[in-house]
């Protein structure tokens, strides 16, 4: 939006609807690069379990969850997680305590299939471990961009 002053001139957007938006983006872009991240130590992780013997069948139709699939699941929920913090960011007056809050407990929650999947003790274990991955990459990393202020 622009707007003129007593002078006639016409100036720029408001610093702060500038900074609000440079504060998005560089959470929407930092979120992104974890995000990779997370896909990459999830799937290398998974590639790992998978080199000691581990056989990610699942029980129920007893598929096995293929490598690409590890990364593909990672990605979705990284996303989710970037519009909770950037919602959080924009609605919250504690957006980085809420979101801490919120993602702890949704990495909680999700803990919880690979228990009820009926899968053997090394997949069910490797699962709850590779829960854990994306959440050690992204929610510092989103927390930290919660964080900085840059107004």
């Amino acid at each position: 939006m622009n707007s003129m002053n007593d002078t006639g001139v016409v100036t720029g957007p408001a610093s702060g609807q500038t900074s609000h938006t440079h504060r998005l983006r560089g959470l929407a872009g930092t979120g992104f690069i974890a995000t990779l991240a997370a896909m990459v130590a999830t799937t290398l992780a998974a590639a790992l379990a998978q080199a000691v013997g581990v056989d990610f069948e699942v029980p129920d139709g007893g598929e096995t969850i293929p490598l690409p699939g590890f990364a593909v699941v990672t990605g979705f929920f990284s996303v989710v997680g970037i519009v909770i913090a950037v919602a959080l960011r924009r609605w919250s007056a504690r957006p980085a305590e809420r979101f801490v809050w919120t993602a702890v407990s949704l990495t909680a929650i999700s803990l919880v299939l690979p228990l009820l999947s009926g899968a053997n003790t090394a997949t069910t274990t490797a699962l709850l471990g590779l829960h854990l991955v994306p959440a050690a990459v992204m929610i510092p990393t989103l927390t930290r961009s919660l964080r900085t202020r840059t107004d």
